[in-house]
């Protein structure tokens, strides 16, 4: 039914991809605070780590439970809960007074962020403007990886001149997410309700049959770009006070600012490339800049980590845009939301759980051999990504334009 109240749907489609900037701003934005708050309350790099992971671990909860409700009870049901979760979230952070707090806001953050994705991703495809087919998914690629990397330098740029470093940010995030939450009250309703939300809450995540081999030959890209996001988010500003002895909390969040804007200008240049080419180019990027990441740390060459990591970082975007192309065309329609719950379980758990591991490693090996070996870890995932393009799926996945599924 018209509403005068309710915008019409290219601005809404746009306050969707802003709430959806605003979500993953925020979840970049405790990396450069992890040093300051190490040295506020002594804890170690594994328990830096863990802090860390809580927030993939409950994602992925939330992802593949309440993720699909959206698709029952509407969506803006779902993006008024999780914008207002997020907010509590920002709230927790803001009185953290030990490693319990930040563990609680970050599983809640992780949660309400499983809750939103799914609904902000169908929103943006439901709303895209009609003669732009297909902005929906580029949008929702682009947002992902750009409000990470604005996320990371906002917060540094904040901790480092602002006062309060470990509560402004997240009282202006908070704010953020009132506002948007009362925003996204004017956009129209795009889902009809329907029974069967309870069903809904049952996890799924399933790799169809015709989609196996695929995947398979797929998950060392998709474990090679997540691993590296997860040490980048989790221990790259400590990597920038421990190993090049850069002590400003701006440049920590540089660190993962170029890199996760590598990974967007990659999944933006190879966008329209068969699926094949951009793993195959992405994979290459990424076995180099990472090992000349790896020769500049051990060089302390800083300019040198910088420009490695957004090759790094070009490889991230090139590589799993590529991955997910190549597999997103084998499954039915029917079958796509467990085929790519299935890729988020498999990219979350690489996210989260080699950046524990090297969290508890480091005390015992040191911050650089330890970042020495997963490096070189994650290149030789994406060699052998690389080689594995000679045996994805089939003919007609290969040569799928990268991002078409999406």
């Amino acid at each position: 039914m018209p509403n005068s109240r309710r915008l019409s749907r290219t601005p809404a489609f746009w306050l969707v991809a802003a709430a959806m900037l605003l979500l993953t701003f925020a979840a970049a934005a405790p990396s450069p605070l992890y040093v300051v708050y190490q040295a506020a309350w002594g804890f170690s790099s594994g328990t830096l780590t863990v802090v860390f992971a809580v927030y993939a671990v409950f994602l992925l909860l939330a992802l593949t439970t309440v993720g699909r409700l959206s698709d029952f009870l509407g969506r803006k049901p779902l993006l008024h809960g999780s914008l207002l979760l997020e907010a509590a979230a920002m709230l927790l952070f803001t009185g953290a007074d030990g490693v319990g707090t930040l563990l609680v806001a970050r599983a809640v953050q992780g949660f309400a962020t499983g809750a939103a994705t799914g609904a902000l991703s169908a929103a943006l495809v439901d709303l895209q403007p009609q003669r732009s087919p297909g902005l929906g998914a580029l949008v929702n690629g682009a947002a992902s990886t750009l409000g990470l990397a604005v996320g990371a330098f906002g917060s540094g740029l904040l901790v480092q001149y602002g006062p309060a470093p470990r509560v402004l940010v997240f009282a202006l995030l908070a704010a953020g997410f009132l506002l948007a939450a009362a925003a996204l009250s004017l956009i129209p309703e795009t889902v009809e309700r329907r029974p069967g939300a309870l069903l809904a809450l049952v996890p799924r995540a399933r790799v169809p049959r015709a989609a196996r081999r695929a995947f398979a030959a797929a998950s060392p890209a998709l474990i090679a770009v997540w691993s590296l996001g997860g040490l980048y988010l989790s221990l790259g500003p400590s990597l920038a006070v421990g190993v090049l002895h850069l002590h400003s909390h701006l440049v920590g969040g540089l660190v993962v600012t170029t890199m996760t804007a590598g990974g967007t200008l990659g999944s933006l240049l190879l966008r329209g490339r068969p699926a094949r080419t951009a793993l195959r180019a992405g994979a290459v990027a990424l076995a180099l800049g990472v090992l000349g990441t790896l020769a500049a740390l051990e060089a302390r060459d800083t300019p040198l980590f910088f420009v490695m990591t957004a090759v790094a970082g070009l490889g991230f975007g090139a590589t799993f845009l590529g991955a997910l192309s190549g597999i997103a065309p084998l499954a039915a329609p029917a079958e796509r939301a467990e085929l790519f719950a299935a890729v988020y379980v498999l990219s979350y758990l690489a996210f989260s759980a080699p950046a524990v591991a090297a969290g508890f490693a480091a005390p015992h090996l040191g911050l650089l051999p330890t970042t020495t070996l997963y490096g070189a870890a994650v290149a030789c995932l994406a060699l052998l990504a690389l080689a594995m393009t000679a045996v994805t799926g089939t003919a007609r996945a290969a040569k799928a334009p990268a991002g078409a599924a999406r």
